[in-house]
Protein backbone atom coordinates (compact mmCIF):
# COMPACT_ATOMS: atom_id res chain seq x y z
CA UNK A 1 0.00 0.00 0.00
CA UNK A 2 1.32 3.43 -0.95
CA UNK A 3 1.32 5.55 2.19
CA UNK A 4 -0.29 8.59 0.58
CA UNK A 5 -3.56 10.18 1.63
CA UNK A 6 -5.67 13.21 0.84
CA UNK A 7 -6.81 14.98 4.01
CA UNK A 8 -9.78 17.35 4.00
CA UNK A 9 -10.47 19.41 7.12
CA UNK A 10 -7.70 20.91 9.24
CA UNK A 11 -9.39 21.91 12.47
CA UNK A 12 -8.01 21.00 15.90
CA UNK A 13 -8.31 17.26 15.22
CA UNK A 14 -7.30 17.44 11.57
CA UNK A 15 -4.08 19.37 12.11
CA UNK A 16 -2.96 17.00 14.83
CA UNK A 17 -3.70 13.90 12.79
CA UNK A 18 -1.88 15.27 9.75
CA UNK A 19 1.19 15.86 11.92
CA UNK A 20 0.86 12.34 13.29
CA UNK A 21 0.64 10.89 9.78
CA UNK A 22 3.63 12.89 8.58
CA UNK A 23 5.62 11.54 11.49
CA UNK A 24 4.66 7.99 10.49
CA UNK A 25 6.01 8.44 6.97
CA UNK A 26 2.77 9.24 5.15
CA UNK A 27 2.59 11.64 2.24
CA UNK A 28 -0.36 13.93 3.00
CA UNK A 29 -2.13 16.15 0.47
CA UNK A 30 -3.92 18.58 2.77
CA UNK A 31 -6.87 20.89 2.13
CA UNK A 32 -8.88 23.25 4.29
CA UNK A 33 -11.46 25.80 3.16
CA UNK A 34 -9.39 28.49 4.91
CA UNK A 35 -5.95 28.50 3.22
CA UNK A 36 -4.10 29.58 6.38
CA UNK A 37 -4.62 26.15 7.93
CA UNK A 38 -3.40 24.47 4.75
CA UNK A 39 -0.28 26.60 4.78
CA UNK A 40 0.32 25.78 8.44
CA UNK A 41 0.48 22.03 7.84
CA UNK A 42 2.44 22.56 4.61
CA UNK A 43 5.19 24.09 6.74
CA UNK A 44 5.31 20.79 8.62
CA UNK A 45 5.70 18.73 5.44
CA UNK A 46 2.22 18.24 4.00
CA UNK A 47 1.58 18.83 0.30
CA UNK A 48 -0.79 21.81 0.08
CA UNK A 49 -3.96 21.80 -2.01
CA UNK A 50 -6.28 24.76 -2.30
CA UNK A 51 -9.26 23.08 -3.96
CA UNK A 52 -10.78 19.62 -3.76
CA UNK A 53 -9.89 19.14 -7.42
CA UNK A 54 -6.26 19.81 -6.54
CA UNK A 55 -6.40 17.17 -3.79
CA UNK A 56 -7.60 14.58 -6.30
CA UNK A 57 -5.08 15.65 -8.94
CA UNK A 58 -2.17 15.24 -6.52
CA UNK A 59 -3.12 11.68 -5.50
CA UNK A 60 -2.25 8.58 -7.52
CA UNK A 61 -4.99 6.00 -8.16
CA UNK A 62 -6.42 4.27 -6.28
CA UNK A 63 -6.89 7.36 -4.14
CA UNK A 64 -7.46 7.43 -0.39
CA UNK A 65 -9.18 10.53 1.04
CA UNK A 66 -9.92 11.25 4.70
CA UNK A 67 -12.67 13.70 5.67
CA UNK A 68 -12.38 15.45 9.03
CA UNK A 69 -15.13 18.04 8.74
CA UNK A 70 -18.23 18.85 10.86
CA UNK A 71 -21.06 16.40 10.25
CA UNK A 72 -23.18 19.22 8.81
CA UNK A 73 -20.62 19.69 6.01
CA UNK A 74 -20.14 16.07 4.91
CA UNK A 75 -22.93 16.02 2.32
CA UNK A 76 -21.66 19.21 0.67
CA UNK A 77 -18.05 18.03 0.63
CA UNK A 78 -19.02 14.66 -0.87
CA UNK A 79 -21.24 16.35 -3.47
CA UNK A 80 -18.18 18.24 -4.72
CA UNK A 81 -15.58 15.53 -4.15
CA UNK A 82 -17.20 12.35 -5.47
CA UNK A 83 -17.56 13.48 -9.12
CA UNK A 84 -13.79 14.06 -9.11
CA UNK A 85 -12.98 10.53 -7.92
CA UNK A 86 -12.65 7.29 -9.89
CA UNK A 87 -13.83 3.73 -9.39
CA UNK A 88 -11.67 2.00 -6.80
CA UNK A 89 -10.97 5.15 -4.78
CA UNK A 90 -11.76 5.18 -1.06
CA UNK A 91 -13.28 7.87 1.16
CA UNK A 92 -13.06 7.68 4.95
CA UNK A 93 -15.28 9.90 7.10
CA UNK A 94 -13.35 10.37 10.34
CA UNK A 95 -15.64 13.01 11.87
CA UNK A 96 -18.62 12.70 14.19
CA UNK A 97 -21.28 11.84 11.62
CA UNK A 98 -24.65 10.27 12.45
CA UNK A 99 -24.37 6.57 11.70
CA UNK A 100 -27.46 6.47 9.46
CA UNK A 101 -25.92 9.20 7.30
CA UNK A 102 -22.78 7.08 7.01
CA UNK A 103 -24.87 4.11 5.92
CA UNK A 104 -26.43 6.32 3.25
CA UNK A 105 -23.06 7.68 2.12
CA UNK A 106 -21.68 4.16 1.80
CA UNK A 107 -24.64 3.12 -0.31
CA UNK A 108 -24.39 6.18 -2.56
CA UNK A 109 -20.64 5.84 -3.09
CA UNK A 110 -20.74 2.08 -3.61
CA UNK A 111 -23.13 2.59 -6.53
CA UNK A 112 -20.41 4.73 -8.13
CA UNK A 113 -17.69 2.14 -7.50
CA UNK A 114 -16.13 4.18 -4.69
CA UNK A 115 -15.37 2.59 -1.32
CA UNK A 116 -16.45 4.19 1.95
CA UNK A 117 -15.36 3.64 5.55
CA UNK A 118 -16.69 5.42 8.64
CA UNK A 119 -14.13 5.96 11.38
CA UNK A 120 -15.25 7.31 14.74
CA UNK A 121 -12.20 8.97 16.26
CA UNK A 122 -11.84 9.63 19.99
CA UNK A 123 -9.11 11.34 21.96
CA UNK A 124 -9.48 15.03 21.14
CA UNK A 125 -6.68 17.08 19.58
CA UNK A 126 -4.09 15.41 21.78
CA UNK A 127 -5.20 11.96 20.69
CA UNK A 128 -5.23 13.00 17.05
CA UNK A 129 -1.61 14.12 17.39
CA UNK A 130 -0.25 11.37 19.63
CA UNK A 131 -2.54 8.44 18.87
CA UNK A 132 -6.31 8.20 18.79
CA UNK A 133 -8.89 5.51 19.58
CA UNK A 134 -10.49 4.62 16.25
CA UNK A 135 -13.74 2.73 15.58
CA UNK A 136 -14.22 1.58 11.99
CA UNK A 137 -17.17 0.42 9.89
CA UNK A 138 -17.50 -0.46 6.21
CA UNK A 139 -16.34 -3.21 3.88
CA UNK A 140 -13.98 -5.61 5.64
CA UNK A 141 -11.73 -5.97 2.61
CA UNK A 142 -11.28 -2.19 2.45
CA UNK A 143 -10.55 -2.01 6.17
CA UNK A 144 -7.96 -4.76 5.70
CA UNK A 145 -6.43 -2.88 2.77
CA UNK A 146 -5.94 0.26 4.86
CA UNK A 147 -5.41 -1.29 8.29
CA UNK A 148 -1.89 0.16 8.40
CA UNK A 149 -3.45 3.63 8.31
CA UNK A 150 -5.64 2.90 11.33
CA UNK A 151 -2.70 1.36 13.14
CA UNK A 152 -0.59 4.45 12.44
CA UNK A 153 -3.15 7.02 13.63
CA UNK A 154 -4.10 5.11 16.79
CA UNK A 155 -2.50 4.28 20.11
CA UNK A 156 -1.29 0.70 20.53
CA UNK A 157 -4.30 -1.62 20.27
CA UNK A 158 -6.44 1.50 19.86
CA UNK A 159 -8.41 0.65 16.73
CA UNK A 160 -10.99 -1.97 15.82
CA UNK A 161 -13.24 -2.95 12.93
CA UNK A 162 -16.90 -3.37 13.92
CA UNK A 163 -18.75 -4.41 10.78
CA UNK A 164 -20.74 -2.98 7.94
CA UNK A 165 -20.99 0.72 7.06
CA UNK A 166 -22.24 2.86 9.93
CA UNK A 167 -20.91 0.58 12.67
CA UNK A 168 -17.87 2.74 13.39
CA UNK A 169 -19.88 5.93 13.80
CA UNK A 170 -22.54 4.04 15.78
CA UNK A 171 -19.96 2.86 18.32
CA UNK A 172 -18.51 6.38 18.51
CA UNK A 173 -21.99 7.89 18.98
CA UNK A 174 -22.68 5.63 21.96
CA UNK A 175 -19.18 6.38 23.29
CA UNK A 176 -20.05 10.07 23.32
CA UNK A 177 -23.39 9.41 25.00
CA UNK A 178 -21.59 7.49 27.75
CA UNK A 179 -19.08 10.35 27.96
CA UNK A 180 -21.96 12.78 28.62
CA UNK A 181 -23.12 10.69 31.58
CA UNK A 182 -19.64 10.21 33.04
CA UNK A 183 -18.84 13.91 32.81
CA UNK A 184 -22.17 14.78 34.40
CA UNK A 185 -21.49 12.47 37.37
CA UNK A 186 -18.05 14.01 37.89
CA UNK A 187 -19.49 17.53 37.74
CA UNK A 188 -22.26 16.74 40.22
CA UNK A 189 -19.90 14.98 42.63
CA UNK A 190 -17.44 17.85 42.71
CA UNK A 191 -20.24 20.37 43.27
CA UNK A 192 -21.39 18.33 46.29
CA UNK A 193 -17.82 18.40 47.63
CA UNK A 194 -17.42 22.11 46.93
CA UNK A 195 -20.53 22.87 49.02
CA UNK A 196 -19.55 20.56 51.89
CA UNK A 197 -18.49 21.94 55.30
CA UNK A 198 -14.99 20.44 54.97
CA UNK A 199 -13.19 23.08 52.86
CA UNK A 200 -11.89 20.32 50.59
CA UNK A 201 -8.94 20.79 48.23
CA UNK A 202 -10.66 19.63 45.04
CA UNK A 203 -7.48 19.45 43.01
CA UNK A 204 -6.05 17.14 45.63
CA UNK A 205 -9.25 15.07 45.67
CA UNK A 206 -9.08 14.65 41.89
CA UNK A 207 -5.42 13.68 42.12
CA UNK A 208 -6.16 11.07 44.79
CA UNK A 209 -9.11 9.64 42.90
CA UNK A 210 -6.71 9.00 40.04
CA UNK A 211 -4.49 6.72 42.11
CA UNK A 212 -6.13 3.30 41.81
CA UNK A 213 -9.62 4.33 42.94
CA UNK A 214 -12.56 2.70 41.21
CA UNK A 215 -13.30 5.96 39.34
CA UNK A 216 -9.72 6.50 38.19
CA UNK A 217 -9.98 7.81 34.62
CA UNK A 218 -8.70 10.27 32.07
CA UNK A 219 -11.73 12.43 32.82
CA UNK A 220 -10.83 12.67 36.51
CA UNK A 221 -7.28 13.49 35.44
CA UNK A 222 -8.60 16.29 33.27
CA UNK A 223 -10.62 17.57 36.24
CA UNK A 224 -7.39 17.81 38.22
CA UNK A 225 -5.75 19.65 35.31
CA UNK A 226 -8.67 22.08 35.13
CA UNK A 227 -8.47 22.87 38.86
CA UNK A 228 -4.73 23.35 38.51
CA UNK A 229 -5.16 25.70 35.54
CA UNK A 230 -8.22 27.69 36.59
CA UNK A 231 -8.45 27.22 40.36
CA UNK A 232 -11.07 25.07 42.05
CA UNK A 233 -13.61 27.90 41.83
CA UNK A 234 -13.37 27.69 38.01
CA UNK A 235 -14.30 31.37 38.07
CA UNK A 236 -13.51 32.07 34.42
CA UNK A 237 -15.27 28.93 33.14
CA UNK A 238 -18.84 29.09 31.87
CA UNK A 239 -21.54 27.08 33.61
CA UNK A 240 -23.41 26.87 30.30
CA UNK A 241 -22.51 23.54 28.69
CA UNK A 242 -22.71 23.12 24.94
CA UNK A 243 -23.52 19.87 23.19
CA UNK A 244 -22.54 18.89 19.67
CA UNK A 245 -25.18 16.34 18.74
CA UNK A 246 -23.88 12.89 19.63
CA UNK A 247 -25.63 12.76 23.02
CA UNK A 248 -28.93 13.66 21.40
CA UNK A 249 -28.39 11.04 18.69
CA UNK A 250 -27.71 8.42 21.37
CA UNK A 251 -30.91 9.30 23.25
CA UNK A 252 -33.01 9.28 20.08
CA UNK A 253 -31.50 5.98 18.92
CA UNK A 254 -32.07 4.40 22.33
CA UNK A 255 -35.75 5.42 22.17
CA UNK A 256 -35.96 3.90 18.69
CA UNK A 257 -34.59 0.63 20.11
CA UNK A 258 -36.82 0.77 23.19
CA UNK A 259 -33.85 1.09 25.55
CA UNK A 260 -34.18 3.44 28.56
CA UNK A 261 -31.11 5.68 29.00
CA UNK A 262 -32.05 7.95 31.94
CA UNK A 263 -28.45 8.87 32.79
CA UNK A 264 -27.48 9.94 29.27
CA UNK A 265 -30.86 11.60 28.72
CA UNK A 266 -30.54 13.48 32.01
CA UNK A 267 -27.05 14.71 31.15
CA UNK A 268 -28.32 15.96 27.78
CA UNK A 269 -31.26 17.74 29.46
CA UNK A 270 -28.83 19.29 31.95
CA UNK A 271 -26.76 20.75 29.10
CA UNK A 272 -29.85 22.18 27.44
CA UNK A 273 -31.15 23.70 30.69
CA UNK A 274 -27.71 25.03 31.63
CA UNK A 275 -28.09 27.72 28.96
CA UNK A 276 -30.55 29.52 31.25
CA UNK A 277 -29.40 28.00 34.56
CA UNK A 278 -25.59 27.85 34.74
CA UNK A 279 -24.08 26.10 37.76
CA UNK A 280 -20.84 24.85 39.26
CA UNK A 281 -21.63 21.37 37.90
CA UNK A 282 -21.83 23.01 34.49
CA UNK A 283 -18.50 24.72 35.08
CA UNK A 284 -16.84 21.38 35.84
CA UNK A 285 -18.35 19.76 32.74
CA UNK A 286 -17.34 22.76 30.61
CA UNK A 287 -13.82 22.62 32.02
CA UNK A 288 -13.57 18.94 31.11
CA UNK A 289 -14.68 19.71 27.54
CA UNK A 290 -11.96 22.33 27.38
CA UNK A 291 -9.28 20.00 28.70
CA UNK A 292 -9.79 17.10 26.31
CA UNK A 293 -11.38 18.79 23.31
CA UNK A 294 -9.95 22.29 23.34
CA UNK A 295 -13.47 23.74 23.37
CA UNK A 296 -13.72 27.44 24.16
CA UNK A 297 -15.55 27.63 27.50
CA UNK A 298 -14.64 30.98 29.01
CA UNK A 299 -17.47 33.00 30.56
CA UNK A 300 -19.02 35.68 28.41
CA UNK A 301 -22.39 36.77 29.72
CA UNK A 302 -24.03 34.68 32.40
Amino acid sequence: MAKTIGYIGLGKMGKGMVENLLGKGWGVVAFNRTPAATEEVAEKGAIPAYTLAEVVEKLASPRLVWLMVPHQAVDDVLAELVPLLSEGDTVIDGGNSFYKNSMRHADELTKKGIHFLDAGTSGGPGGAREGACTMVGGGKEIFDRYEELFRDISVKDGYAYFGKAGAGHFVKMVHNGIEYGMMQAIGEGFEVMKKSPFNLDLERVANLYNHQSVIESRLVGWAESAFKEYGEGLDVISGKVSHSGEGLWTVETAKEFGVPVPIIEGSLKFREESQSNPSYTGQVVSALRNQFGGHSVKKEHE
